[in-house]
């Protein structure tokens, strides 16, 4: 078996997310996309949506996939996990015989700071999924150009960059419950 996992915070899961699995599933021929919502990204302190909302809407969103699975390991853990410690979940569970580490470009520059960043180098493919951006090094590339960022969304939330299943609540979301 061969797997995509592809981690985030979501916060919130926008078209760019969708694209970025759909392009997964055509360009890496693979047999699952996993989705991993984080509880809190090891590099940030906060989130904006709380944990299981994420992980609610992730799952409206890729209900209609039968190739990618949202999982909720992370979020059970109610604290930062590290990608190695998912990605060692995912083999005890899943057993694929490869697994491609889907990231954006934008955590390019620190991925090197990753916990046991050399393990996770060795154990895994990492595939960068770009919006147009230079990437330097070899790895497998994702092009997928939303001009989003989650980021962008929690200034200013706009519909149209919203997957359709989730949109409302997640507009209503962002500009009433923060």
């Amino acid at each position: 078996m061969k797997i995509a996992v592809f981690g985030g915070s979501f916060d919130p899961p926008h078209l760019g997310h969708l694209k970025i699995v759909k392009e997964a599933l055509k360009e890496l021929e693979v047999d699952l996309v996993i989705v991993v919502p984080t509880y809190l990204n090891p590099f940030k302190k906060s989130f904006s949506a709380p944990p299981k909302l994420r992980l609610r809407w992730l799952r409206k969103v890729f209900l209609p996939y039968k190739k990618v699975k949202v999982i909720d390991f992370e979020v059970k853990q109610k604290r930062k996990v590290f990608t190695i410690q998912t990605l060692q979940y995912i083999k005890k569970r899943f057993a694929p015989k490869k697994i491609y580490l889907i990231i954006g470009a934008d955590n390019l520059s620190t991925l090197p700071k990753w916990y046991k960043y050399k393990k996770l180098r060795k154990s895994v493919e990492i595939v960068v999924a770009s919006r147009g951006e230079r990437v330097k090094g070899k790895y497998k590339r994702l092009k997928v150009k939303v001009p989003i960022s989650s980021t962008a969304l929690r200034k200013k939330i706009q519909k149209r960059y919203l997957p359709k299943t989730v949109a409302k609540e997640i507009v209503n979301f962002y500009t009433h419950f923060r």
